[in-house]
């Protein structure tokens, strides 16, 4: 393959990638904040209240921590507390479940 064309190609891919990622910083995180919102109310579901209270409470407040960030267009905080919220909300469910059974 001609270097110049090989060059070209990379550039190009390197380009597109950079912009992709741009795009992804400058939306806002609306599948993120979704699926946060989805875990909790499982996690709730699954008895977080009273069998994962701490990581339901970290959930929660990633989730409103996300929120705040949603409204300053802090866009990639958003979505970084989001996915955090995301992740305590299934830690609760799977703590909560984990007792649940315990006690069956």
């Amino acid at each position: 393959m001609n270097p110049r064309r090989t060059f070209l190609s990379s550039a190009a891919l390197l380009s597109a990638t950079l912009l992709l990622a741009a795009a992804c910083e400058s939306a806002p995180p609306v599948q993120e904040m979704s699926d946060a919102r989805q875990a909790i109310a499982v996690a709730r579901k699954a008895g977080a209240e009273s069998y994962a209270v701490e990581e339901l409470i970290r959930a929660e407040n990633y989730l409103k921590t996300a929120e705040q960030k949603l409204g300053a267009e802090q866009y990639r905080d958003a979505r970084r507390a989001a996915l955090q919220a995301k992740a305590s909300a299934l830690d609760a469910t799977e703590h909560s479940e984990a007792q649940r059974t315990d006690r069956n």
